[in-house]
């Protein structure tokens, strides 16, 4: 089931690339493996996936220990300063840095290890106070202070958009992060890089694609529903 799933999530991402005249290469799909077995991780793995998404630290740290290497892991969840020193020089990507304070410790730590740490600056784009990440509006100030940071890299952007039904409702949100991304991009900031859109989840991430997403984070249209308990 996950081998046909991720066929039908890439075919469906091709598309949408070739839509919006883009080569669907520029995507990386992210299986987001939150909750799932170490089982089902090797299925998707099999299957020529490499990289893969964790909300918890603590998950990502036992699911490393069991798979493969060459995996790249990306933190994509809310991560508190306390937890960084677990994870620095271990995952590819944070892709959920929401504040100057989260960000030192990361450089603190990243120095510490004597290595260096990619992050995203998360965006709440759709203003949501259910939602972690800065505004549209602080943002561009934000990446300013972080990027005076050592050890620590801004390599774009990240949003959560709302939970749908119709994944148009979330165009602008997708298009408004493209559009900041370019705005930064334009200050010419020592130390920051907007090449990394990550923005798409399961529900939406065709049009993400279309709006410029170079990140797509897909959970359940690989890995089917969490299961609950069955009584």
């Amino acid at each position: 089931m996950i081998r046909e799933n991720l066929e039908a999530v890439k075919k469906s991402m091709a598309d949408s690339g070739r839509k919006a005249g883009r080569d669907p290469g520029e995507v990386t799909l992210i299986a987001v493996s939150k909750t799932k077995p170490v089982s089902s991780l090797g299925e998707a793995y099999d299957t020529g996936i490499r990289d893969f998404g964790e909300n918890k630290v603590q998950e990502l740290l036992d699911k490393m220990q069991e798979l493969p290497s060459d995996i790249r892991w990306h933190m994509i969840g809310h991560l508190q300063r306390n937890k960084v020193k677990y994870i620095v020089g271990k995952v590819a990507l944070i892709h959920s840095v929401d504040s100057l304070r989260l960000a030192e410790e990361i450089s603190r730590e990243a120095m510490k290890q004597k290595t260096e740490t990619d992050i995203l600056i998360e965006v709440n784009v759709a203003g949501e106070s259910s939602k972690y990440g800065v505004s549209v509006e602080e943002a561009p100030v934000l990446v300013s202070r972080i990027a005076a940071l050592p050890a620590v890299h801004i390599r774009g952007l990240m949003t959560i958009a709302p939970f749908t039904e119709d994944a148009e409702e979330n165009r602008p949100y997708f298009r408004r992060l493209k559009q900041l991304s370019v705005d930064i991009r334009q200050k010419n900031i020592d130390n920051v890089s907007m090449d990394i859109l990550s923005m798409g989840m399961t529900g939406d991430y065709s049009v993400a694609i279309e709006e410029g997403a170079t990140c797509v984070r897909v959970g359940t249209g690989i890995f089917g529903e969490r299961r609950g308990i069955e009584l």
